[in-house]
């Protein structure tokens, strides 16, 4: 017998699968999306933090489902955001995820069927 004991060999570690829901599916994509530019569609809300604390809510969601025009909301929007710049601090865009999904998983299931 010799000094040498024989390596034990380490178990491979399991991938690790994540079971998520396709709400949570779509939150963990759009989070690691570039966003430049966001389709008015699909936005839930603005909220426009202004430079000396306070806040504005822009329901984008509530626009358009009482019928307003996407684009002209979006022209609106762009438009009051550009001529109130110097108050604003920051805009933080919140996305319709169930409108995200409405969207882009159809598509997402005709290239898929193709593989």
């Amino acid at each position: 017998m010799s000094g040498q004991q024989n390596p034990k060999k380490q178990p491979k570690p399991r991938p690790k699968k994540l079971n998520l829901s396709p709400k949570a599916a779509w939150r963990n994509i759009l989070k690691e999306v570039e966003k430049k530019e966001v389709p008015i569609h699909v936005i839930d809300k603005l909220v426009v933090n202004l430079r000396d604390g306070s806040q504005a809510v822009i329901d984008i969601k509530a626009l358009l489902s009482q019928g307003a025009d996407p684009e002209e909301v979006e022209l609106q929007i762009n438009e009051k955001l550009e001529s109130l710049d110097m108050y604003i601090e920051n805009v933080d865009f919140f996305v319709d995820i169930e409108s995200v999904e409405r969207t882009v998983q159809p598509e997402t299931d005709k290239i898929l069927s193709k593989l």
